[in-house]
Formats: structure tokens, C-alpha cells, sequence
């Protein structure tokens, strides 16, 4: 059974960092693709960062620059590290994962992710 586990939000102020983990477990495909996701309640779901089994990296433009997003496959966890942090970044995270290495593709696709977390929220005030 696959499990997803975030950790890592808060409330910052703006120009402040946070780092978001996801612990997950129960899948060993040879291939996979993780993300970053987030949602506010008057947006739809967005792609914030995905990243490969391999270690290829996609970013949205808005965030290209201050996160960052990595895959430690000897704890089973993935990584977004936040930095100067706006208040328009404010919104609940999830961490995705699915089968295959997608790309860029990933990104704008968070319908065919089969895996994801319940959520982390993160608050940015000005």
C-alpha cells in the first residue's frame, strides 16, 4: 500500500523559507515521478515541482529560482525547500507520485498522479 506523508508547513512571513518533506512508502517501481503540488480554495491544483526518479527537475515558472525540489532515496523522501517566500505562495501542498519518468509533462498534469498525501498548508503573510 502506498503512502504518502507531508510534513514541514507553517506560517511565515514573506521573504521567509520553509521546507516541506514527504515521506513515502510502499512502492518500489524501477521508474517514478514525485511532485510538488499545491491548492488554494479559489484556485485549481497546480504543479509547483516534479522531479524523476532519475533526478530530472521541473519547475513552475513562478517558483524557478526559490525552490528547490529533491528526491532522497535512501530515506524514502522528497524535498521541496522554499525560499523567499511570497504571499502568493500561500496554499496547501501535496506531494504526488506516479509511475514512469514523465518530465516536464509531469508538471501540468496532476490528474495521472495514482499517489498523494493529504496535504500541507502553507501561510505566507506580508
Amino acid at each position: 500500500q502506498v503512502q504518502l506523508l507531508e510534513s514541514g508547513g507553517g506560517s511565515v512571513e514573506a521573504g521567509g523559507s520553509l521546507r516541506l518533506s514527504c515521506l513515502y512508502s510502499g512502492y518500489s517501481f524501477p521508474n517514478y515521478c514525485m511532485g510538488w503540488f499545491r491548492q488554494t480554495p479559489e484556485n485549481e491544483r497546480e504543479g509547483v515541482a516534479v522531479i524523476d526518479s532519475d533526478d530530472t527537475t521541473t519547475y513552475q515558472n513562478s517558483v524557478m529560482g526559490r525552490f528547490t525540489i529533491s528526491l532522497d532515496k535512501t530515506k524514502n523522501t522528497l524535498y521541496l525547500q522554499m525560499n523567499s517566500l511570497k504571499p502568493e505562495d500561500a496554499a496547501m501542498y501535496y506531494c504526488a507520485a506516479r509511475r514512469g519518468w514523465w518530465g516536464s509533462e509531469a508538471l501540468t498534469a496532476p490528474k495521472d498522479f495514482d499517489y498523494w498525501g493529504q496535504g500541507t498548508q502553507v501561510i505566507v503573510s506580508s
